[in-house]
């Protein structure tokens, strides 16, 4: 039954994938932490201070947030033996399957999480709510696994909310400096959040100090900064990363209802320690032209005290609709590489993807352009061209690149599947017979290993032709085949 239920887990996950943003990157864990200082006179600094660490390679922000918050209290008291305990209950959770609801028990509570697939509506979410019987036993209900408070992030400097979006679509070198770790990695986390669905593809820090291995590289004045967003909170920093062109400075988050005063763009010459007053330094003009609206809703949205949760849902959505807007025009140039496909031929190579052509696009975006879907006026142009420059942009192409090659690929084998393949090996040699076999299964091998996109009967079909070929075939030739890879 189990075995059974990882092959119905699989096969939800390849019709299902996680959007890109919310998979695993085999270069980087995250370390979720709970930190906790306790006054006590006999201690030489006159604190206790500990903290509880969380690592995984998922980027499931605010569900990791959440189990700490569960268990960290407890263990500070009881530690060890409650901690193993936790991690037995960890052990038998099931796996994280895009598109599936789970119930997953740490110490006496159920959680009740949904991870998210790249069909799910963006700014939506999916969770069911207490309507089953079952349902009864479950403590905590989250409706987002990955998600920040995007406004209270944003908050202290909401006025440039768009630059900012800019700045992180072009993948600029940025710096948070925040008073707190907490407030660092949070606002670092928003700003990579807030051109979703578009993944960030450049480094990101959401808690940098002195200790880092590259923290000579970041400082130094003698190249450019790289493209990375960088949290930190030592006072150090603001003198060793004034090189970089763009800063966020960030004080005190605010709680709800309350809302920082909002300045103007400063140049970073004005930024001389971390006590500066809190804004964005940068010397960087927008390309586009500040949507005034989103302001004065958010305004408004603080001045009746409207709750932080209903504020962030404005905001994200507002993100959502201006990269949606700046995305589109790509993915219909990027989709009309394409080769046709009656160009494929079941005897042939799949055909290659056209070349991307920057010049080409721009010609489209005078009828197709981001004016079809947005109100936000400014040079679209020129923002285009410098995004095409940018690691975002190499790696959102690259992704989509090995997408429709894949796509092509299992066109490819659709195409072979409607072929009278037995009638073909009766009209060629023993040995083309031999070679197109072994072609056929290392296109089933490769098709299971890329999980390509093929429909569902596709492969059962390639097995049953595979068979019905060996079958055809003299003895001899027959047992060396099946014994070669797997049909």
């Amino acid at each position: 039954m189990k075995e059974l239920r990882a092959i119905e887990d699989k096969k939800l996950a390849q019709r299902h994938p996680s959007p890109i943003f919310f998979r695993k990157d085999p270069a980087y864990f995250y370390g979720y932490v709970y930190f906790r200082q306790v006054r006590d006179k006999t201690l030489k600094r006159g604190y206790f201070q500990k903290s509880l660490v969380l690592i995984s390679k998922l980027p499931y922000i605010h569900f990791f947030h959440t189990v700490l918050k569960q268990i960290a209290p407890e263990y500070f008291e009881k530690n060890e033996p409650y901690l193993e305990a936790a991690c037995n209950d960890v052990d038998r959770w099931p796996a994280p399957v895009p598109g599936k609801t789970l119930h997953l028990p740490i110490m006496g509570v159920v959680m009740k999480v949904r991870i998210p697939t790249c069909h799910d509506k963006p700014g939506t979410t999916q969770i069911v709510q207490l309507t089953q019987q079952g349902d009864t036993l479950v403590s905590v209900i989250l409706p987002t696994v990955h998600e920040v408070d995007l406004f209270r992030c944003f908050c202290p400097v909401f006025l440039h909310s768009q630059m900012l979006w800019e700045l992180v679509l072009l993948g600029e070198p940025l710096v948070v400096m925040a008073p707190s770790p907490s407030e660092s990695s949070e606002t670092v986390l928003a700003l990579v959040n807030c051109i979703s669905p578009l993944k960030y593809f450049s480094d990101f820090r959401p808690y940098f100090t002195i200790h880092d291995s590259e923290f000579k590289e970041y400082t130094t004045r003698t190249q450019a900064p790289p493209s990375v967003i960088l949290g930190v909170t030592n006072p150090f920093f603001a003198k060793t990363l004034q090189h970089w062109p763009h800063i966020v400075r960030i004080g005190d988050l605010k709680p709800a209802g309350e809302i920082p005063k909002q300045v103007k763009v400063k140049k970073l010459k004005n930024l001389k320690t971390l006590d500066s007053k809190p804004g964005v330094y940068t010397s960087y003009k927008p390309y586009l032209n500040r949507d005034e609206e989103i302001i004065k809703q958010l305004q408004k949205g603080v001045q009746q005290k409207r709750p932080s949760e209903a504020q962030s849902v404005i905001l994200r959505r507002y993100f959502l609709e201006l990269t949606q807007s700046f995305i589109i025009p790509l993915e219909r140039y990027v989709a009309s590489l394409m080769p046709l496909q009656k160009s494929i031929s079941p005897w042939k190579s799949p055909p290659q993807l056209r070349q991307f052509l920057p010049e080409e696009f721009m010609k489209t975006l005078e009828k197709t352009g981001p004016q079809l879907t947005s109100r936000i006026k400014g040079d679209w142009i020129g923002l285009y061209r410098h995004f095409l420059k940018s690691p975002n942009f190499d790696g959102w192409f690259k992704t989509r690149r090995k997408e429709m090659t894949q796509k092509l690929e299992a066109l490819h084998l659709e195409a072979l599947c409607e072929e009278d393949l037995l009638l073909w090996t009766q009209k060629h040699t023993e040995v083309e017979t031999v070679d197109l076999v072994l072609k056929l299964k290392n296109k089933l091998l490769q098709a299971d290993r890329e999980r390509l996109p093929v429909k569902p009967d596709t492969m059962e079909k390639l097995r049953t032709h595979i068979d019905a070929i060996i079958l055809a075939l003299p003895e001899d030739l027959q047992g060396i085949l099946l014994k070669t890879g797997t049909t």
